[in-house]
């Protein structure tokens, strides 16, 4: 949608541990240490503003048990048990059903979107971001997986350095040294040797 539409300025959301970290159940979130989430929305410009009142908390909670109650029983009688199928529904069918039953028009014409600066850059944005430190192997470990950096023209080697690893939402991984990429593996932490050359 970003890419198509543009991104929009602002976005209100619970307080879920997803959006934020609360550190204390039921008190302000903190804004200082934000989630993946969070950490995308402010690279891609996005305000976002934590619901604090029973009455915006309330709406949210009646429109997930909409979704979760309705959804499951559509999925169910179109016989739907993949997630590929299912995504495919909601984009085909449930999405366009429920815009027309419950969609207003705005008051005024025209859209509030902005076309996204960082469009080239989404994959490496809509990720999960983790800082790690290179070994004395010259490799990464993330996640039982240990990670060879392979040689580039830039170093010798990346021992000690701070790398951040991106972990893509297809499970595949990137290695970054601040804006420079060093390689790409697949889900499993095979390095993709197409994609590092490309990078090189």
């Amino acid at each position: 949608m970003l890419d198509a539409k543009g991104v929009f300025c602002s976005l209100y959301t619970d307080r879920g541990s997803h959006d934020w970290h609360t550190p204390v159940a039921g008190g302000k979130v903190d804004k200082r240490h934000p989630t993946q989430f969070g950490r995308a929305m402010a690279q891609l410009g996005i305000e976002m503003i934590p619901a604090y009142s029973p009455e915006a908390r309330g709406r949210a909670e009646r429109a997930f048990r909409t979704h979760q109650d309705r959804l499951v029983k559509e999925l169910a009688a179109a016989g739907i048990t993949d997630m590929a199928r299912a995504n495919a529904y909601l984009r085909q069918h449930y999405r366009p059903a429920f815009n027309a039953e419950f969609a207003r028009p705005a008051r005024e014409a025209g859209s509030a979107f902005v076309a996204c600066p960082e469009a080239g850059r989404l994959d490496e944005i809509l990720c999960e971001q983790h800082e790690r430190r290179v070994g004395h192997d010259n490799c990464v470990r993330f996640q039982r997986r240990v990670l060879q950096i392979p040689p580039d023209r830039y170093r010798c080697h990346y021992v000690k350095a701070t790398v951040t690893v991106l972990q893509h939402p297809n499970g595949g991984l990137t290695i970054r040294h601040g804006p420079r990429e060093l390689a790409r593996y697949d889900r499993r932490g095979k390095l993709l040797k197409e994609a590092h050359q490309a990078a090189a």
